[in-house]
């Protein structure tokens, strides 16, 4: 588990560190908020949005949103 999380911490960063704005449930956020809430979430999933500019065609942000159940 601690292995998958620091993983996790360490694509973010990458991500972030490329100018890649993460969204953590629609608010910006950080590779260590985002890091947290998602290995958190025992009994819940998110699910990564990748969000890309059309006419460079490179990803600009990155969400991720809680998802609930119905």
């Amino acid at each position: 588990m601690k292995e998958n999380r620091n993983q996790l911490y360490v694509e973010l960063q990458s991500i972030a560190d490329q100018g890649i704005v993460l969204f953590l449930d629609g608010s910006p956020s950080t590779p260590e908020h985002v890091t947290h809430a998602v290995c958190a979430a025992e009994e819940s999933c998110y699910m990564r949005d990748y969000v890309y500019d059309e006419s460079e065609g490179v990803l600009k942000e990155l969400h991720f949103d809680k998802l609930h159940e119905v």
